[in-house]
């Protein structure tokens, strides 16, 4: 399951920017004040939690918010941009955890954000297939295909393309349909040799 650590101060700017955008429906939504006194007892770290959960809760109930990028994104920003500065490093192993932290986020939050689980998937095929778990990678690439079997003009398509054939070969997997699949993006005009690699798309990402 996935796991978020955020500051107090994030869920301030989390508010701030859901009252700025969503006034009508954060009128009713209460956030958790701030006590000035046993800030860090363990009884006020718990009914802080607690109350947090209950904030969270209620912003998800509203379909509007829960859907927004801002909401989203503020629970697995964070694990991208760590995430990618560790891969962009070497440091895979490492940056495996914070991928796959995103990754169960992603899921459980309903997989409403296309483009960053895409990149999210991408760099968990780079990150397994350079730790040689090639089984893993290909099955991350052939998820990540799956989401863009309607996207045609997804950047991230041609280069997991090329990369689920080449772990397919390796693993002795059935890769005649993603061949086909390239070829038909070929004969629609990509320009197939000179495609980034999957690793080159994610070093360059940027996320807002």
């Amino acid at each position: 399951p996935g796991s978020i650590t955020r500051r107090y101060s994030d869920f301030e700017k989390l508010n701030r920017l859901l009252r700025k955008l969503f006034k009508s429906h954060m009128a009713d939504i209460t956030f958790p004040r701030k006590k000035l006194h046993k800030n860090f007892a363990s009884d006020t770290i718990a009914g802080r939690s607690r109350a947090f959960e209950q904030y969270l809760s209620h912003l998800y109930s509203v379909p509007e918010i829960r859907c927004s990028p801002v909401f989203l994104q503020f629970f697995y920003l964070p694990d991208l941009t760590t995430g990618q500065e560790l891969l962009r490093s070497g440091h895979y192993k490492e940056a495996m955890g914070n991928w796959s932290n995103a990754f169960h986020l992603q899921d459980k939050l309903g997989g409403r954000d296309l483009d960053n689980q895409i990149v999210t998937l991408a760099a968990l095929t780079v990150c397994s297939q350079e730790l040689d778990r090639l089984k893993e990678a290909q099955e991350y690439c052939e998820r990540a295909l799956q989401l863009l079997e309607k996207h045609d003009q997804h950047p991230f398509l041609g280069p997991l393309l090329q990369s689920n054939i080449r772990l397919c070969w390796k693993i002795t997997k059935d890769k005649r349909q993603s061949e086909a699949w390239l070829q038909q993006l070929q004969d629609n005009g990509l320009e197939i040799s000179n495609l980034p690699s999957l690793k080159e798309l994610l070093i360059k990402e940027q996320f807002v």
